[in-house]
This record gives structure tokens, C-alpha cells and sequence, in this order.
């Protein structure tokens, strides 16, 4: 196993790696909507919140050996699903191709209070 790490996204804030790679699969943990350029959150609104999670994934992945177009797996949790079709329209845009199965749960809590939390699994 390696761990992966990027100042392109943001670091962990508890005891785990952004990535890990085993064979040929990355395991990427969970991204928030934190810019790594200011580590705070870009806005409070939950499309940007995503976009900017996308961009936290895609850079982890870039770091791992590969992308976005890659993914096969991700779970999306959101804080309230009635934001579903605001993230749906961010993600969908992130997905064009590639079409990875997915699970999306609403959470009673997510870090730091974000809207939207992904976490993917990745071949490499």
C-alpha cells in the first residue's frame, strides 16, 4: 500500500491520508469543500460546495496516477437531501463520460459543517 498526498487539495484533519493506493485501485477518503489555497470553505452554497469537492477528488487522483474519467465508485453524502438536484447538476458536469455507480445518503453531520462530502474509488 501507498498513501497519497497533494498540496492541491486540502490535508486530512484527523488521523487518515487523502488517498490510498493499493494494486491497481486509489481509495480516496472523503473531500469537503475546503479551497486548499485558503483552507476555508469556497461558499455556503451547496453547487459551489460541490464543484469545489470535485476539484479536491480530481486533484487527489491527479496525485495517484489518474482522474476523474477513472472512477468507478463514489458515495456522496449530503447534510440535506432536499439538495440533491443542486449537487446532481454540479456532478453530472464532472461525469459526463464516465458514469461511476454511486450511493448518496444524507448525513446527520458532515466535518467542519460542509453540504456535501464525496469520497471515490478510483483504477489507476
Amino acid at each position: 500500500m501507498e498513501t497519497v498526498s497533494t498540496e492541491n487539495a486540502p490535508g486530512a484533519i484527523g488521523p487518515y491520508s487523502q488517498a490510498v493506493k493499493t494494486g491497481n485501485m486509489v481509495f480516496c477518503s472523503g473531500q469537503i469543500p475546503i479551497d486548499p489555497a485558503t483552507n476555508e470553505f469556497v461558499s455556503n452554497d451547496v453547487a459551489e460546495q460541490t464543484e469545489q469537492v470535485l476539484k479536491n477528488l480530481s486533484a487527489v487522483l491527479e496525485a495517484a496516477g489518474t482522474g476523474l474519467e477513472k472512477v468507478v465508485k463514489t458515495t456522496v453524502f449530503l447534510a440535506d437531501m432536499n439538495d440533491f438536484a443542486a449537487m446532481n447538476e454540479v456532478y453530472a458536469k464532472f461525469f459526463d463520460a464516465n458514469k461511476p455507480a454511486r450511493a448518496t445518503v444524507q448525513a446527520a453531520r458532515l466535518p467542519r459543517d460542509a453540504r456535501v462530502e464525496i469520497e471515490c474509488v478510483a483504477v489507476i
